[in-house]
């Protein structure tokens, strides 16, 4: 992850966006093969074209709208939007926040 983009979001974390977009198209494509689905199938299903399908399961890259019209094919659209809506634990700015809470609690 690029310094800029951790700095500007104010986060410390591991994961760049290029990691979470793998972990996602491969979770995607995980639910399709758990369901014995071809991707000729869930483009029929899901109105994305086939090697759209293709090219994201293999690098990860997608719009968002098709992104959502699979995952309303493979799973609940409302699972996500739960996700996104509920409360998330802030994280620690820096291992010295993370350090300093964790002498308090």
């Amino acid at each position: 992850m690029s310094e800029d983009y951790a700095q500007t979001r104010g986060l410390l974390t591991l994961w760049t966006p290029g990691d979470v977009q793998v972990q996602l198209s491969e979770h995607l494509r995980k639910m399709r093969k758990d369901r014995k689905l071809s991707r000729r199938k869930l483009a029929e299903m899901s109105g994305v074209p086939e090697p759209t399908i293709k090219r994201f399961e293999t690098t990860g890259q997608i719009s968002l709208r098709q992104f959502l019209l699979l995952w309303g094919r493979l799973d609940q659209l409302d699972d996500l939007r739960r996700f996104l809506m509920e409360e998330k634990p802030k994280a620690p700015k820096s291992l010295l926040d993370f350090f300093e809470k964790e002498e308090k609690g």
